[in-house]
């Protein structure tokens, strides 16, 4: 999805023309790159610039503009690309528009005409974003499904957000990390009256302290500095939720500024004179207890009470461990869609280890182990043991039961220690014979021998 205004990327020689389409763009306000030959446009291009459209001479000595097509189309590709020539060239111009281009027009440009071409170009970029944007929030289905439990817990959290995402109420969402916080955010937008509007997110921790208050709030230069103005997350977040994750990190400056946002609806960008307004849903969420930091002096006690008009507590794993095996059933057919793997399940072996660990790293751990296992898993069959990550791994012990009895035979028993490793290798024949250290073929003959072929 373009900015607004949007970014015109021109590529074309000096001349009194590119001058002229120069300054038609900015009357017509677009944001103008200008670049005199390829080495400048392909630099613009993988400087990271933010380029909706460009505008490039097709083929000269110092522009190839099918290059700077695919390159362009690299970066962005619903970017409107118009090429140019200076005479007619109908196998050109197929190529070209075959290749992504919008259109190929020849000198001298008739501007108007250019315009359209953009300003249609932009608007399926549009219609782009918004299609996105509705197929992920489809495939979300309203958040709550991303929630993968059924224990008193969990199901607890899930009421409160049915409860409370109907409401204007601030939220704070506490819990170690890794435990679904930011889930839980999404899943209240999704089911709220704002669910068209934005849902912007802020990694308090992870932003400079001399940053996050322009961050949020925006910059308002002097306008003898000739530069726009630059809007924070806030205004981003206008008529939907703006989620400040690990807000015990914000300053003591940035704690009034947010306070007042929250009680007055106010703020103001940096450099600003005049408030302005703000219609946003705040969600916050910390790992730390606020209430011990607002003790130690380093949050705000009425930010705490304001920010925490409702307050959700996430459990961690370890507490909602009966959770586990959908959790690990759901990844694993995450990333077997994700990574092309045909893993069938887990093992019992392996799903009773996975179970007894702590988690510290609470659900975000264990996606992580389980998407590893999955990569590496070869072929169509469950996970098992010798799939898990290595601090897991360590003492790990198949448990399936070997049914093995005073009185029982010798072959009997040699059944059952055959049985079960089958069972914990995913009868992976081979393994299972190195496992058991006897040749493939003796344990193919004892297979046929016990009728388990």
């Amino acid at each position: 999805m373009h900015r607004d205004p949007p970014t015109a990327l021109v590529v074309d020689r000096e001349s009194d023309a590119t001058q002229a389409l120069i300054a038609f763009l900015r009357g017509r306000g677009f944001e103008v790159v200008w670049a005199k030959d390829g080495e400048g446009a392909f630099s613009a291009l993988d400087d990271g610039a933010s380029v909706d459209c460009l505008v490039s001479e097709l083929r000269s000595p110092r522009i190839d503009g099918m290059a700077l097509l695919a390159r362009a189309l690299e970066r962005n590709p619903v970017m409107c690309a118009v090429m140019m020539t200076d005479g007619p060239d109908s196998e050109m111009a197929i190529d070209a528009m075959r290749r992504g281009a919008h259109d190929f027009q020849v000198r001298p440009l008739h501007l108007e005409k250019l315009l359209a071409v953009l300003e249609r170009g932009l608007a399926q970029q549009k219609l782009s974003a918004r299609v996105a944007d509705l197929e992920g929030r489809l495939d979300e289905r309203f958040g709550l499904e991303r929630l993968h439990g059924h224990s008193r817990a969990l199901q607890r959290v899930i009421e409160q957000v049915r409860h409370i995402a109907s409401t204007r109420a601030s939220v704070l969402i506490e819990g170690e990390p890794g435990t679904g916080k930011g889930v839980v955010a999404q899943a209240i937008h999704q089911n709220s009256a704002r669910k068209q509007g934005p849902f912007v997110s802020v990694d308090c921790e992870s932003v400079p302290e001399s940053l996050i208050e322009s961050e949020l709030f925006g910059i308002q230069p002097p306008s003898s500095a000739g530069t726009q103005a630059r809007p924070g997350r806030v205004e981003l977040a206008e008529g939907g939720t703006l989620f400040l994750d690990g807000v015990a990190a914000l300053p003591p400056l940035v704690q009034v500024a947010l306070l007042h946002l929250v009680q007055e609806r106010t703020f103001s960008r940096i450099g600003a004179r005049e408030p302005l307004r703000a219609d946003v849903r705040l969600i916050a969420a910390t790992h730390r207890d606020l209430a011990d930091e607002v003790k130690a002096g380093h949050f705000r006690e009425d930010l705490f009470y304001r920010l925490g008009v409702v307050r959700v507590q996430m459990p961690a794993l370890r507490e909602r461990r009966e959770d586990i095996p959908l959790l690990v059933d759901a990844f694993v057919r995450q990333f077997n869609r994700e990574h092309n793997r045909r893993v069938t399940g887990i093992t019992r072996g392996a799903l009773e280890r996975l179970t007894g660990h702590d988690w510290p790293g609470n659900v975000r751990e264990l996606k992580n182990a389980v998407e590893g296992m999955v990569v590496f898993a070869e072929g169509r069959r469950p996970l098992n043991l010798s799939d898990l990550p290595d601090a897991l791994r360590e003492g790990a012990r198949e448990t399936d039961p070997l049914d093995v009895a005073i009185g029982m035979t010798v072959g009997e028993a040699e059944r059952h220690l055959i049985s079960a490793t089958l069972r914990h290798t995913g009868n992976d024949k081979t393994r299972a014979a190195a496992m058991l250290g006897i040749g493939l073929r003796t344990l193919y003959r004892k297979l046929k021998q016990y009728g388990m072929s």
